[in-house]
C-alpha cells in the first residue's frame, strides 16, 4: 500500500509508518471494513494526543514491546474494533522519532483506510474531486475559512457546518475527511485538506498537479496535460485546475516540490527584473 509520499516522515518514524500501513493492508485483506477501521484509528489518535502519559508509555523505547502491546490492547480493546487495535499494537512495537509522531501516524493510516474503502466502493475519483473542490471553496471564501477556524466555535459546531454544506453532495469518505479537517489537528483547515489530498493521491498511486490557468481547461486539454505530465514523471497524474486571472496566459504547474511556471505573468516579472538589473 502506498501513502507515505512527502517529507513529513523521516528516519525511524518513516519505517514505523510503513510497518503500520502493512498491518492495515493485512487487516483489510482479511475483510476488515475500511471505513470503520479508519474511524477507530482516528479515535485512537485523538486519545493519544489528549493523554500525554499514555502517549509517552506507548512510545517509550525503554519499555518492552510486549508490555506496550498489552497496554494498548487493554486500553483500546474494549472500545475499538479488532482490526484497528491490531494496527495500533503493531505501531507501538516500533520506534518513533518523536512521541507526537505516533498519533499523527495513526491519523495518517486512518485516512489511508478511508481512501482504500472509497476506492473499493468505486468512489475514489469522486473523493479526490470533492476534497480538491472543497479546498478551493475554503480558499476563495474567507468568511467560511474564518467560521471553520473560529476558536469560539466547538468542533461539533464546525462539523455541523461542514455537514450542512456538503452532506448528500459528496462521497461518504469525503464527508468523513472534510469533517475531520476542522478538528484542529492541523495548523489550519487548508493545511488539513492539503494533507488529505496528498495522502489520497499517494494511496491511489497517483501524483497531483495543481495547475493555475487564466481560464478553465476543457476535458481534452486537461487529459492532454495529465498525459504529458505522466510521461515526464513516470506515472498517473491527476490534474486540479485553479482559475486565476492574475496568470494572464500560459500555465503554472506545481507537482510535489517542483514548479513549472510558463505563465505570461512570470515572463513579465522576469523581464522587469532584467530591466531593473
Amino acid at each position: 500500500m502506498q501513502g507515505t509520499r512527502g517529507t513529513r516522515w523521516r528516519g525511524s518514524s518513516a519505517e514505523s509508518l510503513r510497518a503500520t500501513l502493512d498491518q492495515l493492508d493485512t487487516a483489510l485483506a482479511g475483510g476488515a471494513n475500511g471505513a470503520e477501521t479508519g474511524a477507530d484509528l482516528f479515535v485512537a489518535a485523538d486519545l493519544l494526543r489528549e493523554q500525554p502519559a499514555l502517549r509517552r508509555a506507548a512510545t517509550d523505547p525503554r519499555i518492552a514491546a510486549e508490555i506496550k502491546t498489552e497496554l494498548v490492547r487493554e486500553v483500546f480493546g474494549p472500545h475499538l474494533g479488532r482490526p484497528a487495535v491490531d494496527v495500533l499494537a503493531t505501531a507501538v512495537t516500533h520506534r518513533w522519532a518523536a512521541g507526537q509522531d505516533l498519533p499523527d501516524a495513526l491519523a495518517h493510516v486512518a485516512v489511508v483506510s478511508d481512501v482504500t474503502a472509497a476506492d473499493a466502493a468505486g468512489d475514489g475519483d469522486q473523493l479526490e474531486e470533492n476534497l480538491f473542490r472543497f479546498s478551493r471553496v475554503v480558499a476563495d471564501h474567507p468568511e467560511l475559512r474564518d467560521a471553520l477556524s473560529d476558536p469560539r466555535r466547538s468542533v461539533d459546531e464546525k462539523q455541523g457546518l461542514v455537514r450542512d454544506l456538503v452532506e448528500g453532495k459528496v462521497a461518504p469518505a469525503a464527508l468523513t475527511l472534510l469533517q475531520r479537517a476542522v478538528t484542529s489537528t492541523h495548523l489550519t483547515v487548508a493545511s488539513a485538506l492539503e494533507d488529505f489530498i496528498e495522502i489520497t493521491s499517494a494511496t491511489r498511486g497517483r501524483r497531483v498537479a495543481r495547475v493555475w490557468s487564466a481560464g478553465p481547461l476543457n476535458d481534452a486539454e486537461t487529459d492532454r496535460l495529465a498525459a504529458a505530465l505522466g510521461r515526464i514523471y513516470g506515472g498517473t497524474v491527476h490534474v486540479n485546475v485553479i482559475e486565476d486571472a492574475d496568470v494572464l496566459g500560459g500555465l503554472r504547474i506545481e507537482i510535489g516540490d517542483e514548479v513549472i511556471d510558463g505563465t505570461v505573468r512570470a515572463r513579465l516579472d522576469d523581464a522587469r527584473r532584467r530591466l531593473a538589473g
